[in-house]
């Protein structure tokens, strides 16, 4: 099965500002569509994040009424971090974070292990090649699955805004 992971455009907030979950905007979602379209084959499904910087990219990716939004592939949820900045968040959260990526979540936020377990439960789901504009930390989690590299490995993971990565990935090796 192909599998093209595609992440948002660029933001509308200020840098250094924790978002996960926080529902903001994106720039340009036409422009990025225009140069992702000749990457992607005719009549691909398109998956969504319902978040915005998500969804304005998927709506410009496929026909009026056909984008599939599944909140599984949200970004992880920071909880209390949400829209405040990195600078501001407690240096021992940071550094308990840190200390058990996969496990941690932040105060009224999710794991790593949380976000991972929802997005492999959308990709066990699926049943055909699929377009799926979603956030980096969803990358992470489907990709450092699939490529079978540590959870402490994810983080060496980057995704440019606005990047397409293409996998070609057995079922076997869609389940958790």
């Amino acid at each position: 099965m192909r599998v093209f992971l595609i992440r948002h455009p660029p933001p509308l907030i200020e840098p250094g500002v924790c978002y996960g979950r926080l529902d903001v905007d994106c720039r340009e979602p036409a422009r990025f569509a225009a140069g992702l379209r000749s990457c992607l084959p005719a009549g691909l499904a398109v998956y969504s994040s319902p978040l915005r910087r998500a969804l304005r990219l998927a709506h410009e990716l496929s026909p009026p009424g056909s984008v599939r939004v599944d909140p599984r592939l949200s970004e992880i949820d920071f909880g209390a971090w949400e829209g405040r900045r990195w600078d501001d968040i407690e240096r021992r959260e940071i550094d308990a974070w840190a200390a058990d990526v996969a496990g941690f979540a932040p105060p009224g936020g999710e794991s790593v292990a949380a976000l991972r377990a929802r997005a492999l439960g959308f990709a066990a789901a699926l049943e055909d090649d699929a377009a799926i504009v979603t956030h980096a930390g969803v990358m992470r989690a489907l990709v450092g699955h699939w490529r079978h590299l540590p959870v402490a490995d994810w983080s060496r993971l980057e995704f440019a805004f606005g990047e397409l990565v293409r996998l070609d990935v057995c079922r076997e090796e869609w389940r958790p």
